[in-house]
């Protein structure tokens, strides 16, 4: 009972439809009109086809694009208007033209869709759907989730059209019947419109959970472009689609587009340079999103990679978008592309400190850089590297396992607080920025001569 649900909706609606879309677009009535003894008449003998002349060039005849009204009009080929011929005559008083029964079935039929509409969304959300979320797989609920909208719109669509119909709209001196048909058109080209978005939409779900499944990246960020790629693409289509059905020339609006294509390149060139950057960004894949990146001034976490722009969050929690043409232009940082992350540092000890000191400190830190579990010990260099200004210097480079920023920071402190025990357990101390000032002439004897006075004074 749950499989066939869909199945079911498919047929109902292809019954419903054809009708419509069959005879519009091979261009000939469902039924021929009757004869005058009621039964078919026979069909007239054909002339013979007039053979083309060998100079004259062939004519391509176009097609006719599907016309609603004229669809409508084949499946009901009465007159509206004679389908009151036996009502009384007070409800066939006609005012502008129109009968007041032609008002009164347009209404019904309105009021009859919007009905139906109701109806067709209490089944699907209370009977169709919840069925198909008890299921395994969840393509059927979700997929009858998106066209459950769709469809009630559908038939509310139906019945305008068949209001229209009813009203049997003038066309002269304006033709009102052709406005309206026209309408409806635009109208149902945006509700198929709507019910292709919802389904790439399903679709875009699916091709998250099974880029989710991978190890790589790529598919991930390639999801948000293929789902706005096709939404784009569709929506193209349906508006050629729009200007063929409301009786105007494709071809010479494609021509139109190619002459003002150059006007269109030239003006959008920094739109499509951004666009072939983001290209560019997926092929070479310099990061992720993720990623701490530096890109040019910018330095942060890619958020999001578009068409045009690539978003960043900087570290004071800014959002900077960078267009694509220029990230494609410019040098790129990936940090988080490094296998392990350095530590280049210098442990200044005071000048007191002796040859034997200095041995066992430098001894001792690299004691603890090899005990550590945090830091890489394939790369591990403590020397004693300079005489400074003011303290003996100790080089101290080494990597840390994390790539984190924050577990790097956190496997650096713990090494420098062990350094700092260390040095005190020798009886060493940090040195700091220390300066010796040595006076000449006048001022350093007068700095003698009252440095003299203060020490008899003493005395």
């Amino acid at each position: 009972m749950r499989k066939g649900v869909i199945p079911v909706v498919l047929l109902v609606a292809a019954a419903v439809w054809l009708p419509f879309v069959l005879p519009a677009a091979a261009g000939e009535p469902l039924s021929a009109p009757a004869g005058p003894a009621g039964g078919p008449e026979a069909p007239a003998p054909e002339a013979p086809a007039p053979e083309p002349s060998p100079s004259a060039p062939e004519e391509t005849v176009a097609t006719p694009a599907p016309d609603l009204g004229a669809a409508i009009e084949e499946v009901l080929p009465e007159d509206p208007k004679r389908l009151g011929d036996g009502l009384p005559g007070w409800i066939r008083f006609e005012f502008f033209g129109i009968a007041l029964w032609q008002f009164a079935a347009a209404f019904l039929l309105v009021l009859l869709g919007l009905v139906l509409k109701k109806v067709s969304d209490y089944v699907f959300e209370r009977r169709i759907i919840p069925r198909l979320e008890r299921t395994r797989f969840d393509a059927d609920h979700m997929l009858t989730r998106a066209a459950s909208r769709p469809l009630g719109f559908l038939i509310v669509l139906g019945g305008l059209a068949l209001a229209v119909w009813v009203l049997a709209l003038p066309t002269e001196p304006t033709d009102v019947r052709r406005v309206a048909f026209g309408v409806l058109k635009v109208l149902l080209v945006a509700d198929i419109l709507w019910f292709l978005f919802r389904v790439v939409d399903v679709m875009a779900v699916y091709l998250t959970r099974l880029a989710g499944r991978t190890q790589s990246q790529l598919d991930d960020q390639l999801v948000p472009l293929v789902r706005k790629a096709l939404k784009v693409t569709i929506g193209l289509l349906l508006a050629v689609w729009v200007v063929q059905l409301l009786g105007y020339s494709v071809s010479s609006v494609l021509a139109g587009l190619g002459i003002g294509g150059l006007a269109v390149a030239l003006a959008l060139q920094d739109t499509l340079g951004n666009f072939f950057g983001s290209i560019f960004i997926f092929l070479d894949r310099p990061f992720s999103i993720g990623d701490m990146v530096k890109i040019g001034d910018v330095e942060g976490t890619v958020e999001q990679i578009g068409f045009r722009s690539t978003r960043i969050r900087t570290w004071p929690a800014t959002l900077v978008c960078i267009p694509n043409k220029a990230v494609a232009d410019a040098t790129i940082d990936n940090w988080s592309k490094m296998p392990k992350r350095r530590v280049l540092q210098t442990v200044g000890v005071t000048y007191e400190t002796t040859a034997d000191q200095m041995q066992e400190a430098v001894a001792a830190i690299r004691e603890i850089l090899a005990g550590d579990e945090g830091v890489d010990q394939e790369f591990i260099i403590v020397r004693f590297s300079d005489f400074g200004a003011s303290s003996l210097d100790i080089k101290v480079i080494y990597f840390t396992k994390a790539i984190p920023y924050p577990d790097h920071l956190e496997t650096k402190e713990r090494v420098n607080l062990a350094i700092m025990r260390a040095v005190k357990r020798l009886g060493l101390s940090i040195a700091f920025p220390t300066r010796t000032v040595y006076f000449e002439g006048d001022v350093a004897r007068a700095a003698a001569g009252r440095h003299g006075q203060g020490q008899s004074r003493d005395r």
